[in-house]
Parts: C-alpha cells; sequence; structure tokens
C-alpha cells in the first residue's frame, strides 16, 4: 500500500526531518513536496531527502493570483509519484496524523474502518504549552496542551484534511478535501476519524467543517500552528501558503493558542522517533543544514523583536490564550459559518 503526503513548504527547517521521520515510522510510503523561496535551507534539506529517495522535491513558482499552495496542487496532479499513490493525504508540516488505534500506524486506522474510500481527520488544535524560544527538540515532545474535543469555537479547529483512496472517484486533491468526483463512479464512503460512517453532504464539495460528525477515537490530525512564541513571530513575517494577505498576527494566535486539555497520545511514538531522527541526522548534510535553519529562525526571531511591532506582538501572545465558550454558542456560530462566507463573497470580501 503506497500512501502519500502532498504538501506545500516554505522555511521549516526545523520542523522538517521530525515530519518526514514521523510519517515514515507510521506508514506513509512517499512525499511530495513543493517548496516555496526558502531562505532558511528547507529547499537544500529536500534536495538532500530526495537524493536519498525519501521525497519528491519540486521547487514551485506560483502563476498569476494564485497562492502557492493552491499552484502545488495543481502541478502535482500529474506528478509520478502521486498517480502511483494508493492513498493520499494533502497535509502540511504543521499537521500529524494521529493514529489512536492499535500500535498507531496506518494499517491499523485502515483495518479498523475497512469500508472507508476517505477519512476526515479532524483537526486537533496544539497551542504554545507556555514555550516561548525555538528548540532543537520534537514538536511532538515539546507541545502537549491542545483544544478540547470536539471543539467548535473557533470555526478552524472543527476543520478537517482528507485522506482517501487515490482511485479516481477524485479528479484533483485540494487543501481539505479531494475535489471533481467522478458522478460515473460508485459514491466513495466517507468516514470520520472514529469510523463511523458519513452524509451525502460529504461527498462533493462542500463545508470543510464537521460540526457534531468530528470523531478521534481512531484518528485525528494534531495541529502545531502556532508553536512556541518566538517561532511564531518567524511565523507571522513569513505568512500564509494559501492566503497571502491574510495577517498571522495577535488574533491569529489567540483562536489557535488552547492549552486547555493535556493530551500525549502521540508521543508513544517519541522512542521511535528519536531512533528514526538519529538515523537522518547521522547523514552529515543533513545535520549541517537542519543546525543552520534552526539558526536561521532563532535569528529571524531576534530580528522581528528589533522592531516596535514585532516586540509589542512578542509581549501580547506571551499571555494570551484561547478559552472556551459555551458550546451551544459556538455549534451556532459553524452553522452561521455557510451563509456569512457567501455573503462575503457577494459583497466582494475573500474568502
Amino acid at each position: 500500500m503506497d500512501t502519500l503526503i502532498l504538501t506545500a513548504m516554505r522555511d521549516e527547517a526545523p520542523y522538517l526531518l521530525e515530519w518526514v521521520a514521523y510519517h515514515r515510522l507510521i506508514g506513509v510510503t512517499g512525499f511530495l513536496v513543493y517548496s516555496n523561496d526558502c531562505a532558511d535551507g528547507t529547499d537544500a534539506m529536500l534536495d538532500r531527502l530526495q537524493e536519498m529517495g525519501l521525497v519528491h522535491h519540486v521547487r514551485n513558482h506560483p502563476v498569476g493570483s494564485k497562492g502557492v499552495q493552491w499552484t502545488a496542487l495543481e502541478r502535482a496532479r500529474d506528478h509520478p509519484a502521486l498517480t502511483a499513490a494508493d492513498w493520499l493525504l494533502v497535509a502540511d508540516v504543521d499537521e500529524f496524523v494521529n493514529i489512536r488505534c492499535g500500535a498507531g500506524r496506518l494499517e491499523d486506522l485502515l483495518a479498523a474502518a475497512p469500508g472507508a474510500d476517505a477519512i476526515a481527520l479532524t483537526w486537533r488544535l496544539f497551542g504554545s504549552a507556555g514555550r516561548v524560544g525555538v528548540e532543537d527538540a520534537p514538536v511532538i515532545a515539546r507541545f502537549d496542551r491542545a483544544a478540547p474535543f470536539p471543539c467548535q469555537s473557533p470555526w478552524e479547529a472543527n476543520q478537517f484534511k482528507t485522506l482517501y483512496r487515490n482511485d479516481g472517484s477524485y479528479r484533483r486533491p485540494g487543501v481539505h478535501r479531494p475535489k471533481g468526483r467522478d458522478a460515473g463512479r460508485r459514491a466513495p464512503v466517507w468516514a470520520n476519524g472514529s469510523g463511523h460512517a458519513l452524509g451525502p453532504e460529504f461527498l462533493d464539495d462542500g463545508s470543510v467543517t464537521m460540526g457534531d460528525m468530528a470523531g478521534d477515537a481512531l484518528v485525528c490530525l494534531n495541529h502545531y500552528s502556532v508553536k512556541s512564541a518566538e517561532a511564531f513571530l518567524v511565523k507571522s513575517r513569513r505568512g500564509l501558503p494559501n492566503r497571502a494577505a491574510k495577517a498571522v498576527d495577535i488574533g491569529y494566535w489567540v483562536d489557535r493558542n488552547f492549552n486547555t486539555v493535556q493530551d500525549r497520545s502521540i508521543q508513544r511514538h517519541l522512542p521511535d522517533l528519536a531512533g528514526a531522527l538519529a538515523e537522518l541526522r547521522a547523514d552529515p548534510v543533513l545535520d549541517r543544514l537542519h543546525r543552520a535553519g534552526l539558526e536561521w529562525h532563532r535569528a529571524r526571531a531576534r530580528e522581528v523583536m528589533a522592531g516596535i511591532e514585532g516586540l509589542q506582538l512578542f509581549a501580547r501572545i506571551l499571555g494570551a490564550e484561547r478559552h472556551d465558550i459555551d458550546p451551544d454558542l459556538a455549534r451556532d456560530i459553524v452553522a452561521r459559518w455557510p451563509a456569512a462566507l457567501r455573503a462575503g463573497k457577494g459583497a466582494g470580501g475573500s474568502k
């Protein structure tokens, strides 16, 4: 079974090796990475990983007004690594597939949901856990405080990514879910993260939120979107891969910095991850690039704090956390989202 992760990436040098090593441990067999204008050596690391036969790396140059992520998704459609894959997942380097059944591997997940053609992996937002610096240690070890599950406010906390059978039922990959269903084929069977069947509303290009259908008994997607305070400063200057105009600011931090409950379920892989990381870093080229990238991020954080706006952001985020709201009110907000989005588009607003 060949399972491919497709992603776009920019300036992720401190986190790249862990993300690749972890997902190889749980059964991912291939990575198709489109890098974009890297300054920290991420693209050089990907070149080396490609030489070692561990990833497929393409330098991506956006065309027109399309963002780097959507450009990558379009270009990936005919890539041999994608067309050869049995299963496909579009995921970012701050997202880790957390399989909670069996030994925590993809084979355990698929065995627990045997009839599923598409499995919705609901986000589990992880906060900063009070950490400040950019450290040379695994993300999944450092950040173990998260949002409650299910979580519907902000609405982004209820989004999902999709692990799906790459059998032609969908014509192209999408950021959150596959697109362009072939109506002439058997309708794919969708399941949530608990293995429960999802309704026909999930078949076609619809909402990317789960609502009350969220489940995580079998799997969820740990989303480390803020990390530490200094790591967030670097992210604030880099921007988002699919919406360059959207600010990564104090609002972004507050929406996602949940430290409500402790969740260490993914840490059962830490012993094996330590060995896998040591194996990768035994390569002198990778180790040198990793260390250089780490220092680049630390220097970039200091550079951001040298200006008044960056220093002010740093001071604000140190004490800002997301707090729960009434669950019924949260559900009402999620229910209003599709209509509000349509109204925003009609008025010339952005997604």
